[in-house]
């Protein structure tokens, strides 16, 4: 005697109930939801270019150049004190050198054009200060500084929120050819 194959049940489960349907649709739906929230980030956060004219700012790399070696010869050190709502500059220069009534500095933020600030300080004597409109955030910002004819140019570096004083050495900068 022969025994009865057993009967295969072939009652299928609709699509939603299946369990590789969802685990298939996972991936997709994850790429989607990330693509979104990039998406809106990117609009939300758009700070435009650092610097739209690169080729301009290529030329007149030698006039910089020039405008450091000036401040070399000058002897120019400035110390450079941060606060929340103030700039502090104390400029020195060799005996002999005027010192400009006005200094314009440039605080860049190395990667948000959107937060550069460009200052004008008033000052006497070698002591300039002025309000800064717009808190600095925490990150390594460049300090440029320039005599108001801008016939020479200091640079440092300052990292912010750590360094509230830096100190911008014209004799530290390389020797131009």
């Amino acid at each position: 005697m022969s025994t009865p194959a057993p009967q295969v049940s072939s009652v299928r489960n609709p699509w939603y109930k299946e369990r590789w349907t969802w685990l298939l649709m996972v991936m997709p739906a994850t790429a989607v939801i990330a693509g979104s929230i990039t998406m809106w980030l990117a609009v939300k956060t758009f700070d435009g270019l650092v610097a739209d004219d690169y080729y301009k700012q290529g030329l007149a790399i030698n006039q910089t150049l020039a405008r450091a070696s000036a401040a070399q010869e000058k002897g120019l050190v400035a110390n450079v004190r941060f606060s929340s709502e103030a700039l502090v500059i104390e400029l020195t220069a060799n005996p002999g050198v005027a010192l400009p009534q006005r200094l314009d500095v440039t605080l860049a933020h190395p990667t948000r054009g959107g937060l550069d600030q460009k200052l004008q300080l008033e000052g006497v004597g070698g002591k300039y200060q002025g309000a800064i409109p717009v808190a600095l955030n925490s990150a390594h910002w460049k300090v440029l500084i320039e005599d108001d004819s801008h016939s020479w140019r200091l640079s440092g570096n300052a990292f912010l929120p750590a360094e509230t004083e830096i100190r911008i050495n014209s004799a530290d900068l390389k020797p131009v050819d």
